[in-house]
Parts: structure tokens; C-alpha cells; sequence
């Protein structure tokens, strides 16, 4: 069984080395990407004219009055003091514009274009670096082939079979149960191939609970559809309200965002909510409105599962859904869970820095990993030469 393991750990590693490298280093920096993309690009973010400024469903409308070619699809309803309005946008399906910006940010009071971008183009520039990142993190920047990612497929996959090797390392890590210890501890003072093969293993124990975590996570967040059939043999998971199935032909009279705020805003005063509207997501082809719930900043959400959003048909102003973070059955507050684990954000600011500090530690281990074997291959080859000599 021990040198099965050994086997898949060895190849399975040296396949996957450079993938968990890149991974690792890309999330470690994607923890904090909008303060990093704020950073590198405040003529986006930040506000270009003093003066009052007007509402986001005001200024949504102007934009698209000025530009009948795009749609606003996704539009906070609450920003920071001295921020610029960030808007999703995609290109009207009635009009053919080809490749388009869909992100645009407007300044407040104007209501000017100050800056756009295609989110996750591939490009170097500043305005670009953020979100590139961010997509090759889980996609590598693969593009589509009709209706699927191949980039995602293969990072879910990739993540399936760590899973695998992160019971198989551990179970290699402790060859001899009474000398447990070692596998602990670092030999810093001796260095060289001692000290790498500790970097290795004793990260790997130290942080194990941690990795197949974020295996996990990255299971559920790149094929949601795999770890929803997965968990549903033991609890069954609601789908989500974005994958509705319309009819084809169907024509639909669209409500206008301030009906959709009117509504979500009714619903959460008969729930008593206290958290104000945060943001209002417009997917058309699935005929749906989401409506969150949560101070400026923290559409990712803060601490916890996330933020309350309440979905709304587009047609007739029915509720599909209400999702509230920590309700529903156990596969249901199981995906929910995911994303905030992934990002850390389940403790908040602590956990953001933990998972940065995560990949650092996957890409050590990566790179000691393939380190060990390449010792280990000089050593073979040699023996092998010395052999091959005295015959």
C-alpha cells in the first residue's frame, strides 16, 4: 500500500507542481485583490469631480441612455465616500458590438465614462494585472470552447486529485508513528537537503487541515454542478436561482431597477432586515434580479457565510429565492461555505492573511517537492553509472 502511495505522490506531484505553484502564488495575492486593484488603478476607482452626487439608479439610467448599445447588469446601490461607481455592463442582445468593455466606471456627479476594461483580459497593462490574475487563478486564462471552460474543468479536476494526494501525503508523512515528531519539526540549522526535505513534509503536516480545505473549495467553487451531485447523496442542494431555464421565445417585459429595488425593499421590511441594499445583479437569461444585502465594500461579504440576496423575476416581480447565509438543508449551508473558506473571508481580515500566507506554503511545497525528486533522480542515475562502471 505505502509504495502505491509513494508512486501517485511522486508523479502526481511532479505533474502538478507548476499548476499548484502558479495557484498558490496567484491566490496569495487575489486574497486582496481589490485593495491591490484600487491600488494600481485609482483614475478607476477614485472620483474625478467635486460636487453632489447623484444616486447609482440615476446614474445607471444616464449610462444607458448614452450608450443604447450596452445594459447594465450588475450596479452597486452604495459606495464608499469619494469612489467612483463601478458597473458591470454586457452588450444588448438585439445589438451585435463584438468584444466590449464590461466593466465601467462613472464618476458621480457627471455621470462620465472615467475608465472601462475587459475583466480578465489578457493584458499586462495596470488597469488589466488584477483581474488577469484573478482568471488564471482558476481558469488559466483558457478560453471557451462553445459552452465549456477547459481552464476550469482542469483546475476542478487538478483539485479532485489533490485531494487524493493530500491523504496520501500525510499518510507517507508519518512512516513510523513513534517518531511523530519528526515530521514536525525543521532542521533550520543543518540546511541543505535536510532543511528542504522538512520544508516539504512539515509544512505539508502543519498545514494539512488548511489544504484540503482549499482542495476541497476548489472542487465546489470550478464544478459547482460535480459537488452539488456529491453532496446531494447526503443532503440535497437547492440550484441556483441563475440557472432558471426560460423558453427559448419566451418575451418578457423587463421590470426597471427602481420596481426591483421598491420590491426587494418591501421584502426586507417585512424580514426586518437591518443590512441596507448593497447591490442589484441583472441576469437576463435566466429572467432573474438579485438584490444583496450589505454595507459598501463587502459584496464579497465580511465575516461568515456571505450576504443575504433576494432573487426576483424580471417579468412579474415574483420572489424566486431569498438566500440567508446559514439557512437551508446541510448541502444547501455546505456550498455556502465554500467561497468563504476559500478566500478566508469566513473570519474576515485573519482569514484573508491566512490564506495568503496558504500559498505561500503551496507554492513551497511545490517547489520543494519536485526539488527532492530531482535530488533523488541524481542519486539513482548515478548509482546507476557506477553499477553500469564496474561491470
Amino acid at each position: 500500500m505505502r509504495s502505491l502511495l509513494v508512486v501517485w505522490h511522486r508523479w502526481f506531484g511532479l505533474a502538478a507542481a507548476g499548476f499548484l505553484f502558479l495557484a498558490g502564488l496567484t491566490g496569495a495575492i487575489i486574497a486582496w485583490d481589490h485593495e491591490l486593484d484600487g491600488w494600481l488603478n485609482p483614475q478607476l476607482f477614485k472620483a474625478q469631480t467635486a460636487g453632489q452626487e447623484r444616486s447609482a439608479l440615476q446614474l445607471a439610467d444616464q449610462f444607458e441612455q448614452e450608450h443604447p448599445d450596452r445594459q447594465v447588469t450588475w450596479l452597486p446601490l452604495a459606495r464608499e465616500p469619494g469612489e467612483s461607481l463601478a458597473l458591470g455592463v454586457a452588450v444588448r442582445p438585439d445589438r451585435n458590438a463584438g468584444e466590449s468593455a464590461d466593466q465601467v466606471w462613472l464618476d458621480p456627479v457627471t455621470g462620465k465614462v472615467q475608465g472601462q476594461r475587459q475583466w480578465g483580459e489578457l493584458s499586462l497593462a495596470r488597469e488589466n494585472l488584477l483581474p488577469l490574475i484573478y482568471r488564471f487563478h482558476y481558469s488559466l486564462v483558457m478560453p471557451n470552447v462553445g459552452a465549456i471552460n477547459p481552464g476550469i474543468w482542469f483546475m476542478g479536476l487538478l483539485a479532485m486529485a489533490w485531494i487524493i494526494d493530500c491523504c496520501a501525503a500525510l499518510w507517507l508523512s508519518f512512516p513510523k508513528i513513534e517518531n511523530w515528531r519528526k515530521s514536525l519539526a525543521f532542521r533550520w540549522s543543518q540546511g541543505g537537503y535536510k532543511l528542504t526535505f522538512d520544508l516539504h513534509r512539515s509544512t505539508g503536516v502543519w498545514v494539512w487541515l488548511l489544504l484540503l480545505g482549499v482542495a476541497v473549495s476548489s472542487v465546489c467553487l470550478n464544478l459547482p454542478q460535480v459537488a452539488r451531485a456529491a453532496v446531494g447523496v447526503i443532503s440535497p442542494s437547492s440550484p441556483s436561482p441563475y440557472e432558471r431555464v426560460l423558453p427559448k421565445m419566451a418575451v418578457r417585459s423587463v421590470l426597471t431597477r427602481e420596481q426591483v429595488v421598491t420590491l426587494a425593499t418591501k421584502e426586507a421590511s417585512r424580514r426586518g432586515w437591518q443590512t441596507p441594499m448593497g447591490g442589484l445583479y441583472h441576469f437576463p437569461p435566466a429572467g432573474v434580479y438579485g438584490v444583496g444585502f450589505f454595507v459598501p465594500g463587502q459584496e464579497h461579504g465580511d465575516v461568515g457565510l456571505g450576504n443575504v440576496w433576494i432573487y426576483i423575476d424580471d417579468h412579474d416581480g415574483s420572489m424566486i429565492n431569498v438566500t440567508e447565509p446559514g439557512s437551508g438543508t446541510v448541502g444547501d449551508i455546505f456550498m455556502q461555505l465554500q467561497f468563504p473558506l476559500h478566500s478566508g473571508r469566513i473570519i474576515g481580515l485573519p482569514g484573508r492573511i491566512l490564506v495568503s500566507l496558504l500559498g505561500i506554503c503551496v507554492a513551497v511545497v511545490s517547489v520543494t517537492g519536485v526539488l527532492i525528486w530531482a535530488r533523488k533522480r541524481r542519486a539513482r542515475l548515478a548509482q546507476a553509472n557506477g553499477l553500469a562502471r564496474q561491470r
